[in-house]
């Protein structure tokens, strides 16, 4: 199995490129990326893909990573776990899940940060708190040299949880009210 970082770079021969000059390929194992890199000087293109992930559980995905991520990737793991005990785990997009009636937080690491993806609503719930990081509409990003917010990360999974649960019992009130 590749460990994480730059590895097994390939030589790609691309004839419909005007240019005649050599193109390499770089996987990044952890997050799926992949790096053009044109060494005529051309500017490098990075392409995000989604592919099947290698791991079949959370504890080798884990493990795939340098000590120090591996260390964040497991409080992350035992936070969500801690917050929503009954919630099943699983690899899901190629990266750790938590599933309790659908998705309830997704995590990963990354080369410079761990990546969670709590969904859009957990996100603007916590919009406030999560003002001190980087993040998009679904996913926020945790530097690897800053603590992880465990707290903040706990309340963020329990309110997932109650949204969920929520979805859950309007599906039943929707089924009880079709008969």
């Amino acid at each position: 199995m590749m460990g994480a970082g730059w590895s097994n770079t390939l030589h790609l021969d691309v004839k419909e490129r005007s240019r005649k000059s050599p193109l390499f390929c770089r996987f990044y194992p952890s997050n799926y990326k992949v790096q053009f890199v044109d060494l005529v000087g051309a500017r490098a293109s990075n392409f995000f893909i989604i592919m099947n992930s290698t791991s079949k559980d959370i504890d080798s995905y884990i493990s795939t990573y340098p000590k120090d991520v591996q260390l964040l990737l497991q409080k992350m793991r035992e936070t969500i776990h801690k917050a929503a005990p009954a919630a099943e785990e699983a690899i899901k997009y190629g990266i750790p899940t938590f599933v309790l009636n659908g998705n309830l937080v997704h995590f990963g690491g990354f080369k410079n940060h761990i990546g969670f993806y709590p969904a859009p609503q957990g996100i603007k719930e916590f919009q406030k708190e999560l003002s001190l990081y980087e993040g998009a509409k679904g996913s926020i990003k945790f530097p690897l040299n800053k603590p992880l917010p465990l707290a903040l990360i706990t309340k963020i999974v329990k309110f997932r949880v109650e949204r969920n649960m929520e979805k859950v019992k309007k599906k039943i009130k929707k089924k009880k009210g079709a008969f």
